[in-house]
């Protein structure tokens, strides 16, 4: 790579860099915000919560990988032609294939990056991040029982303990459940947060379990031992179900077909992983199209507003076309060739108007002309 070809991979890897580190900050914010309250009160949980965003970084890049590549060529090379270095580039004979050339290759990478995080790192991310959810689960469920003190981890539901021991054990339990009607109050001598086939459940020994009835009277109901699913409490819907975006290449290509879910969702799993295979190429297809915008077309000093506003509008509307078509071949397998046809399509056209006449060729055939032909 050459002088000239190595500044602009920079100008464009610069912008790139930069959208991505700022989504993922949006993305661990948000996330962060989401769960502030178990962040100040559970410092441990906190940090963990932290982990499981940083896991799913992955999947959010792969979305927005190919939206970025074309954001920061566009940037790029308009700021060039903002400072006439375009200009400047093109009169020292170098022509628009070779200021594109670095580009293509930049997107190219970045398809690269987008196919082994598709490929590789997104199943292992989620893998991990499903094992420290189920870790904790019941941690935070724990946690949210505070020693002499009432806590309201759900909506109609009051927790209390008056101590806390070893092993996680608590003394002195009360538990208010107005969720049912007539609400349940359960006393215990002692308890303890357990997990029952993946959900939370306290067991209590020793306690009571008083309901008002009808009439007015409570009912009470003396246990040596019961056990409260706090299920519905903490649980994250499919949690620890393996879903198409949670498998590896492999798994989806070759699912288990003595499995049941596995049967019915084979067109599922086969759409994903044409998706994934897919996808990358969109880097490369909307840096062309990002390409095309700028470096198409008549000099101009009042800008290329215009010109941006169309490549943002086709760039949109490829990707757009590109997440229909991998959703519409959940239904009809036979659309997963639509998930290769977009971009290579895309790739295909706009190398062919990027493969035109050169701005030194156009000069060298209309002369002067060009020059004087434009705009102010």
């Amino acid at each position: 790579m050459n002088t000239i070809a190595a500044y602009v991979f920079r100008q464009a890897l610069g912008p790139l860099l930069a959208i991505l580190g700022a989504l993922a900050a949006i993305a661990i914010l948000t996330q962060g915000l989401n769960q502030l309250d178990i962040i100040i009160t559970n410092r441990s949980a906190g940090l963990a919560f932290a982990w499981v965003t940083i896991l799913a970084l992955p999947q959010l890049i792969s979305l927005i990988l190919p939206m970025a590549v074309f954001i920061a060529v566009v940037y790029a090379l308009n700021r060039m032609h903002r400072e006439s270095e375009v200009a400047v580039l093109y009169g020292a004979g170098v022509s628009r294939q070779r200021i594109a050339g670095p580009i293509i290759q930049l997107a190219t990478l970045a398809a690269l990056v987008h196919l082994a995080i598709n490929v590789v790192i997104q199943p292992a991310a989620f893998t991990e991040r499903r094992e420290v959810l189920f870790d904790l689960r019941t941690d935070i469920a724990s946690s949210l029982i505070q020693e002499g003190s009432f806590t309201f981890p759900a909506e109609g539901l009051t927790l209390y303990a008056r101590e806390r021991g070893g092993s996680g054990e608590l003394r002195d339990l009360l538990i208010n459940d107005a969720r049912p009607n007539p609400a349940i109050t359960y006393t215990a001598r002692a308890g303890a947060i357990v997990t029952i086939e993946g959900a939370p459940a306290i067991v209590m020994r020793d306690g009571q379990i008083q309901r008002q009835s009808e009439d007015g009277s409570v009912d009470v109901l003396d246990f040596d031992r019961y056990m409260l699913q706090m299920g519905r409490v903490f649980e994250e819907p499919e949690l620890f179900f393996l879903k198409a975006s949670d498998r590896t290449l492999f798994e989806l290509f070759f699912p288990d077909r003595t499995a049941h879910y596995d049967q019915r969702n084979i067109d599922r799993f086969f759409a994903e992983a044409h998706a994934r295979l897919s996808a990358p190429l969109l880097s490369v297809a909307l840096a062309m199209v990002g390409l095309c915008g700028v470096l198409l077309g008549e000099f101009s000093r009042q800008g290329y507003g215009r010109r941006i506003a169309a490549a943002a509008v086709v760039a949109l509307t490829v990707r757009l076309f590109s997440l229909a078509a991998g959703a519409a071949a959940v239904e009809e397998p036979d659309l997963n060739i639509v998930q290769y046809a977009i971009p290579l399509s895309v790739i295909l056209i706009t190398g062919l108007m990027l493969g035109g006449r050169s701005a030194r060729r156009r000069r060298h055939s209309l002369g002067p002309s060009v020059l004087a032909g434009a705009r102010p």
